[in-house]
């Protein structure tokens, strides 16, 4: 069981083939994903990956959150999500996952939050037929209709479908395919719908009831952090001046 990642919606558009034929594509963007902790069984029982990704004002932060990030050695994050995944599927901290951590072909399972529609009525919201639009009703051809029982058990049971807020609910997509990535923009393309607005934060993930295609990388596609990739440089620059050092003295 892999890492996800967190993505950031950015729009609709299309894709076409070498055969002419066009596919509708959401657009989704990795901004600076990175891991910012880590869950082990040793220590909490579990094992998972806590990502974050765009960038957050220090002034917004609790004081909790930037020790979070400074002992992670890593920017403030504006979204932070945890992905459980397997022990041998771990990735150190500070590492930046990129858009090839999901190969084309490969089916995912999208989680956001929908579109918020405000106070919808029944027939809007759960798909109610409403009163009859002929004799015998005057002015609530929308209402409800009907709601409760007789003296027993005189009360509306918890669940009733009723008006409400419609919308602004977590919701998942399973099984969307990814079309095409971009590693350089850190772009992924995913087939047909994804829940949320455009900007909105999802979350990607392998797809739950599909097998894993051939050449997903494992544990996955990232780059190392920026401590990591210095440490080799300072050796060598170490090494030359020590170079540098002797031949002044022989000379």
């Amino acid at each position: 069981m892999r890492a996800g990642v967190i993505a950031q919606k950015v729009g609709m558009t299309r894709i076409f083939t070498d055969g002419g034929e066009h596919i509708p594509v959401t657009v989704l963007r990795l901004e600076n994903c990175q891991v910012v902790g880590q869950r082990t069984a040793e220590k909490n029982g579990y094992t998972a990956v806590q990502l974050g990704a765009g960038r957050a004002k220090v002034k917004r932060l609790s004081r909790a959150e930037r020790g979070s990030f400074a002992v992670a050695n890593v920017e403030p994050k504006r979204k932070v999500a945890e992905f459980r995944v397997s022990p041998d599927n771990m990735i150190d901290v500070g590492a930046e996952i990129t858009a090839d951590h999901f190969v084309e072909g490969q089916f995912v399972d999208v989680s956001g939050t929908s579109i918020g529609k405000g106070f919808a009525g029944g027939m809007k919201r759960h798909g109610f037929s409403g009163l009859r639009a002929s004799h015998g009703v005057s002015v609530n051809h929308r209402s409800l209709g009907s709601t409760g029982q007789c003296q027993d058990p005189g009360k509306v049971f918890k669940g009733k479908k009723m008006a409400g807020q419609m919308g602004n609910v977590s919701v998942t997509t399973q099984n969307l395919r990814v079309v095409k990535t971009d590693v350089e923009r850190g772009l992924i393309m995913i087939r047909g719908a994804v829940p949320g607005a455009k900007g909105g934060w999802v979350l990607l993930s392998d797809a739950v009831k599909r097998a894993l295609p051939d050449g997903v990388p494992k544990p996955g596609a990232f780059r190392k952090g920026a401590d990591e990739q210095a440490a080799p440089v300072a050796a060598n620059e170490t090494k030359d001046a020590g170079q540098s050092a002797a031949s002044g003295e022989s000379a």
